[in-house]
């Protein structure tokens, strides 16, 4: 019988999770590979939940928990943490591939030591564009990835432009749009129960720091609390990620504190948080949810701010400056809009591409010595 291969999917976020959940699953539940994951980032922080027992909850037979920060250590020290506590990992396992996903320093550290220990890296979602740091992180991790499963043909053509070789590029859309078109998301009244959400009509409100404009973010984040509160709306407020200026945008959510209308969480199950955002009036803030999720549920989206500057922008998205007048207004446009459900990142059938690529044999073929691919000038 054939040794199994053995795949590693490394995870720092409650958000990377999500898309990486159905990729984990499906090579789970496979004869011809065998599942590891490396647990860190996020996940290991109070703050956020231990969202680390979620994961251990899903029953795989290969879990690794790794703290790799505090709730006040810099990115860079978190890189450096991350590859000192992959590598070992890695040295141990000796897997055959390695994926990450998207663009946080967690995803970075796991393709430096694919790369440089000449273990197969794939690079879920790169490809694509945004206005802060991310972008840079996720060029980056491409650049140091040997494969690459991305969301839609317009990701390809941009690594193509950047050098990445056509045959190792798989267009498979993004994994979270299988969950949200299947029948496995809980119902609107078991999300509430979980969350203790109150409202029967809600609006979603994640605001992330922008790591470039750290001088600007405590007003910037005054401005979108002061609007949520005098719009006398009900809100599922969902904590920041763990970048450098979370701390300011969570003591500015202090002044949501003792008001009925708002329900605040640490983290979200990410089918929990799919069935909030399917039943919300619409998401605000700037999260990339707004962009990619909301749209193929036809929910309105607030943008606020250039995080999510040069992505993919569907009718849904409103976009608006970080100023309280011009997003009270974008809160009234958006309690009166609707939208028909659309997707330009995958179709539901991303989790099958995945598997079908690994069976096939070309991926295996893929040499771990990167060569740049000119354009045809």
């Amino acid at each position: 019988m054939t040794e199994k291969k053995k795949i590693v999917f490394l995870t720092g976020t409650r958000a990377d999770f999500g898309k990486l959940k159905p990729l984990i699953g499906i090579i789970e539940n496979s004869d011809l590979f065998e599942a590891y994951v490396f647990v860190t980032g996020m996940h290991t922080l109070s703050r956020y939940g231990f969202t680390y027992r979620e994961i251990e909850k899903q029953g795989y037979q290969n879990i690794f928990v790794y703290t790799n920060q505090t709730s006040k250590t810099d990115m860079d020290i978190t890189l450096a943490n991350t590859i000192i506590g992959f590598s070992n990992f890695v040295k141990e396992v000796c897997p055959d591939m390695i994926v990450v996903h998207g663009d946080r320093v967690e995803a970075l550290a796991g393709a430096i030591v694919g790369s440089l220990n000449n273990v197969l890296t794939s690079h879920i979602e790169g490809g694509e564009v945004s206005g802060t740091v991310d972008e840079l992180l996720r060029h980056a991790v491409s650049k140091l990835s040997h494969v690459h499963f991305v969301a839609n043909e317009e990701a390809k053509k941009r690594l193509i432009q950047m050098g990445e070789n056509d045959s190792s590029i798989f267009v498979i859309g993004s994994p979270d749009i299988d969950i949200m078109k299947s029948d496995r998301l809980p119902t609107i009244e078991q999300a509430k129960e979980w969350y203790e959400v109150p409202f029967d009509k809600f609006a979603i409100f994640i605001y992330h720091p922008v790591t470039t404009e750290l001088v600007t973010l405590r007003q910037d984040v005054k401005q979108a609390v002061s609007a949520l509160i005098d719009s006398a709306g009900n809100y599922v407020v969902i904590y920041p990620n763990n970048d450098k200026g979370s701390d300011i945008i969570l003591e500015e959510y202090e002044e949501f504190k003792n008001r009925h209308n708002f329900r605040v969480l640490p983290s979200a199950r990410f089918e929990f948080f799919l069935t909030l955002l399917k039943n919300s009036s619409f998401i605000i803030g700037n999260s990339s949810a707004g962009i990619r999720e909301a749209e193929v549920f036809g929910i309105p989206a607030i943008n606020i701010g250039s995080r999510q500057k040069n992505r993919t922008i569907s009718k849904n998205v409103i976009n608006v400056a970080d100023d309280k007048d011009a997003i009270l207004k974008a809160i009234s446009k958006a309690e009166k809009t609707r939208f028909s459900p659309v997707s330009h990142f995958g179709d539901g059938n991303s989790c099958q591409r995945f598997y079908e690529v690994l069976t096939s044999g070309q991926l295996w073929d893929t040499p771990v010595q990167k060569q740049f691919s000119d354009l045809d000038f």
